[in-house]
């Protein structure tokens, strides 16, 4: 794979510091990958986490879902997407006609970076170097199961695979030329959803999401 997308996201200060591509496992199954993540120290966020959250799904599967990064509920369950935002992106999988069970799920990073707010742990997002660091498992998921489609959901993932100027709100839903996959697109992440003020907004933006989705399984019963 061509790695010049990755250095889109370098911050440019040219250090030579650790990153997950040291701990990558010589024999590259999703076990194996698996199992080589949980040890990985490649940033200090493995620190606060309490697990590795790992991408989840077939090494068949033809679609490809990235996030940001696990979020509280995911941190603690050790799966992506479990919990509020994961229910959103159920229930728009659902509603676009695509079986979770056989796609791939997975994040830019892959462990939750929080801040303490009383007893609880707050989203914080991760940084370009924190993003750097960890690009290698994602990359090593990609080559592995070569999905035919790939869908960024949210700004963090599309930025990371598709460059700084690719902007979700202009661009989300369109089909993006890359060499990641032979189908590249992005939508809002689906805790954008939740964020969202007032009813209406939350079933507009639902609504919206769904339509991205489906134009993915578009793509991918093309593909097929």
């Amino acid at each position: 794979m061509d790695a010049g997308w990755r250095t889109q996201m370098r911050d440019g200060s040219g250090d030579n510091t650790t990153t997950a591509a040291e701990f990558l496992p010589e024999r590259r199954t999703l076990p194996a990958l698996k199992a080589a993540a949980a040890g990985c120290r490649g940033c200090p966020l493995w620190e606060r986490g309490t697990q590795t959250v790992f991408g989840e799904g077939r090494t068949a599967a033809q679609i490809m879902l990235v996030g940001e990064q696990p979020g509280n509920d995911e941190d603690l369950a050790g799966a992506p997407f479990v919990g509020p935002a994961g229910r959103v992106l159920d229930d728009g999988l659902v509603r676009a006609g695509i079986d979770r069970k056989e796609a791939y799920v997975t994040n830019v990073v892959k462990h939750f970076k929080w801040e303490p707010r009383g007893k609880r742990r707050l989203h914080s997002k991760p940084n370009a170097r924190e993003i750097e660091a960890c690009l290698p498992w994602l990359e090593a998921e990609i080559e592995l199961l070569r999905p035919r489609v790939i869908v960024c959901l949210g700004a963090t993932a599309a930025k990371t695979l598709l460059g700084r100027q690719f902007r979700v709100t202009r661009d989300r839903g369109r089909l993006v030329e890359s060499d990641l996959a032979e189908f590249v697109t992005a939508t809002i992440h689906p805790s954008a959803i939740l964020r969202m003020r007032t009813r209406e907004q939350r079933e507009e933006g639902m609504e919206q999401f769904v339509d991205d989705l489906r134009n993915a399984g578009t793509m991918l019963d093309g593909a097929s």
